[in-house]
Protein backbone atom coordinates (compact mmCIF):
# COMPACT_ATOMS: atom_id res chain seq x y z
CA UNK A 1 0.00 0.00 0.00
CA UNK A 2 1.08 3.57 -0.69
CA UNK A 3 0.58 6.36 2.16
CA UNK A 4 0.91 10.35 1.68
CA UNK A 5 2.58 12.22 4.49
CA UNK A 6 1.51 15.72 4.64
CA UNK A 7 2.80 17.66 7.58
CA UNK A 8 2.73 21.67 8.39
CA UNK A 9 0.11 23.34 5.93
CA UNK A 10 -0.69 26.75 8.67
CA UNK A 11 -3.79 27.69 6.78
CA UNK A 12 -2.38 27.54 3.26
CA UNK A 13 -5.39 26.18 1.37
CA UNK A 14 -4.48 27.26 -2.13
CA UNK A 15 -0.73 24.72 -1.27
CA UNK A 16 -3.20 21.85 0.96
CA UNK A 17 -5.16 21.60 -2.76
CA UNK A 18 -2.15 21.63 -4.69
CA UNK A 19 -0.79 18.62 -2.40
CA UNK A 20 -3.77 16.76 -2.50
CA UNK A 21 -4.29 17.01 -6.30
CA UNK A 22 -0.86 15.20 -6.49
CA UNK A 23 -1.58 13.23 -3.96
CA UNK A 24 -4.89 11.56 -6.63
CA UNK A 25 -1.83 11.03 -8.87
CA UNK A 26 -0.02 8.67 -6.71
CA UNK A 27 -2.92 6.18 -6.12
CA UNK A 28 -2.34 6.15 -2.08
CA UNK A 29 -4.48 4.58 -0.68
CA UNK A 30 -4.06 6.22 3.35
CA UNK A 31 -2.64 9.45 4.53
CA UNK A 32 -1.01 10.55 7.46
CA UNK A 33 -1.05 13.94 8.64
CA UNK A 34 1.45 14.91 11.27
CA UNK A 35 0.17 18.45 12.72
CA UNK A 36 0.03 22.27 11.95
CA UNK A 37 -3.23 22.29 10.48
CA UNK A 38 -3.26 25.60 12.50
CA UNK A 39 -7.20 26.78 12.21
CA UNK A 40 -9.98 23.95 11.99
CA UNK A 41 -10.89 24.80 8.26
CA UNK A 42 -7.93 23.18 7.34
CA UNK A 43 -8.54 20.09 8.34
CA UNK A 44 -12.34 20.50 6.45
CA UNK A 45 -10.46 20.84 3.37
CA UNK A 46 -8.10 18.05 3.78
CA UNK A 47 -10.50 15.66 4.70
CA UNK A 48 -12.80 16.88 1.81
CA UNK A 49 -10.29 15.97 -0.33
CA UNK A 50 -9.45 12.30 0.46
CA UNK A 51 -11.39 9.37 0.59
CA UNK A 52 -9.05 6.98 2.28
CA UNK A 53 -8.50 6.73 5.97
CA UNK A 54 -6.81 9.73 7.26
CA UNK A 55 -4.61 9.67 11.24
CA UNK A 56 -3.53 12.42 12.11
CA UNK A 57 -1.69 13.71 15.39
CA UNK A 58 -1.99 17.12 16.76
CA UNK A 59 1.02 19.75 16.39
CA UNK A 60 1.99 22.63 18.23
CA UNK A 61 -0.10 25.56 16.33
CA UNK A 62 -3.43 23.54 16.03
CA UNK A 63 -4.55 25.30 19.41
CA UNK A 64 -8.30 24.52 18.86
CA UNK A 65 -8.17 20.91 19.62
CA UNK A 66 -11.91 20.55 20.31
CA UNK A 67 -13.40 21.82 17.12
CA UNK A 68 -10.57 19.82 15.03
CA UNK A 69 -12.00 16.75 16.65
CA UNK A 70 -15.72 17.77 16.35
CA UNK A 71 -14.95 18.28 12.23
CA UNK A 72 -12.89 14.91 12.36
CA UNK A 73 -16.47 13.43 14.09
CA UNK A 74 -18.04 14.53 10.93
CA UNK A 75 -15.64 12.27 8.46
CA UNK A 76 -15.66 8.79 9.19
CA UNK A 77 -12.73 8.81 7.60
CA UNK A 78 -10.80 10.65 9.70
CA UNK A 79 -8.62 9.51 12.84
CA UNK A 80 -7.11 11.99 15.80
CA UNK A 81 -4.74 10.24 17.62
CA UNK A 82 -2.77 12.79 19.99
CA UNK A 83 -0.15 13.17 20.94
CA UNK A 84 1.39 10.27 19.37
CA UNK A 85 -0.43 7.58 17.05
CA UNK A 86 0.39 3.85 17.26
CA UNK A 87 -0.99 1.89 14.41
CA UNK A 88 0.16 -1.41 12.81
CA UNK A 89 -0.68 -1.54 8.46
CA UNK A 90 -0.05 -4.36 7.04
CA UNK A 91 2.14 -6.24 9.15
CA UNK A 92 4.40 -3.15 10.03
CA UNK A 93 4.06 -0.98 13.30
CA UNK A 94 4.02 2.92 12.64
CA UNK A 95 4.31 5.72 14.81
CA UNK A 96 3.10 9.11 14.01
CA UNK A 97 4.47 12.46 16.05
CA UNK A 98 4.31 15.60 15.30
CA UNK A 99 7.81 16.20 16.86
CA UNK A 100 11.02 15.34 15.34
CA UNK A 101 12.86 15.08 19.28
CA UNK A 102 10.32 12.52 20.32
CA UNK A 103 9.95 10.71 17.08
CA UNK A 104 14.04 10.44 16.84
CA UNK A 105 13.83 8.35 20.39
CA UNK A 106 10.93 6.08 19.04
CA UNK A 107 12.79 5.30 16.20
CA UNK A 108 15.97 4.53 17.87
CA UNK A 109 13.78 2.31 20.10
CA UNK A 110 13.76 -0.05 17.42
CA UNK A 111 9.65 -0.81 18.43
CA UNK A 112 8.34 0.54 15.12
CA UNK A 113 9.13 -0.17 11.26
CA UNK A 114 8.65 3.24 10.22
CA UNK A 115 8.12 6.76 12.06
CA UNK A 116 7.11 10.49 10.81
CA UNK A 117 6.89 13.49 12.64
CA UNK A 118 6.80 17.24 11.14
CA UNK A 119 7.05 20.26 13.04
CA UNK A 120 10.66 21.58 11.16
CA UNK A 121 9.30 22.09 8.08
CA UNK A 122 12.39 20.15 6.68
CA UNK A 123 12.46 17.19 4.57
CA UNK A 124 14.77 13.88 5.85
CA UNK A 125 14.87 10.04 5.85
CA UNK A 126 17.31 8.53 8.68
CA UNK A 127 17.60 4.68 9.67
CA UNK A 128 18.16 3.22 12.46
CA UNK A 129 18.58 -0.65 11.81
CA UNK A 130 15.49 -1.31 10.35
CA UNK A 131 13.40 1.61 11.23
CA UNK A 132 12.52 4.18 8.96
CA UNK A 133 12.07 7.49 10.40
CA UNK A 134 11.32 10.32 7.55
CA UNK A 135 9.69 13.63 7.78
CA UNK A 136 7.67 14.76 4.16
CA UNK A 137 8.81 18.67 4.51
CA UNK A 138 6.24 21.40 4.78
CA UNK A 139 3.07 22.02 2.75
CA UNK A 140 3.14 25.89 4.09
CA UNK A 141 6.22 26.77 2.07
CA UNK A 142 8.10 28.68 4.54
CA UNK A 143 10.93 27.11 3.18
CA UNK A 144 10.59 27.72 -0.23
CA UNK A 145 8.86 23.99 -1.17
CA UNK A 146 6.33 22.65 -0.84
CA UNK A 147 6.38 19.07 -0.01
CA UNK A 148 4.92 15.71 0.75
CA UNK A 149 6.45 11.98 0.80
CA UNK A 150 4.92 8.63 0.05
CA UNK A 151 5.74 5.77 2.23
CA UNK A 152 5.52 2.11 0.59
CA UNK A 153 4.07 -0.07 3.07
CA UNK A 154 5.67 -3.47 1.43
CA UNK A 155 8.96 -2.11 1.11
CA UNK A 156 9.47 0.20 4.24
CA UNK A 157 11.15 3.04 1.47
CA UNK A 158 10.04 6.78 1.80
CA UNK A 159 10.18 9.18 -0.93
CA UNK A 160 9.37 13.13 -1.40
CA UNK A 161 7.14 14.51 -3.24
CA UNK A 162 8.00 18.30 -3.89
CA UNK A 163 4.88 19.88 -5.13
CA UNK A 164 5.63 23.67 -6.06
CA UNK A 165 8.41 25.69 -5.27
CA UNK A 166 7.57 28.77 -3.46
CA UNK A 167 8.75 32.30 -3.51
CA UNK A 168 9.13 34.48 -0.13
CA UNK A 169 6.99 36.95 -0.20
CA UNK A 170 4.42 34.25 -0.64
CA UNK A 171 4.57 33.01 2.95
Amino acid sequence: MIVAVLSDSHDRLDHLEAVLAAVAETGAERLFFLGDFCAPFSLAALAGGFSGPIDCVFGNNDGDQFLLCRIASQHSHVTFHSPLAELEIEGRKVALQHFPEIAKRLAESGAYDAVFSGHDHQRYIHRFGGTLWANPGEIMGRFGTVSFGLWNTVTNAFEHQIVLPVQPSEN
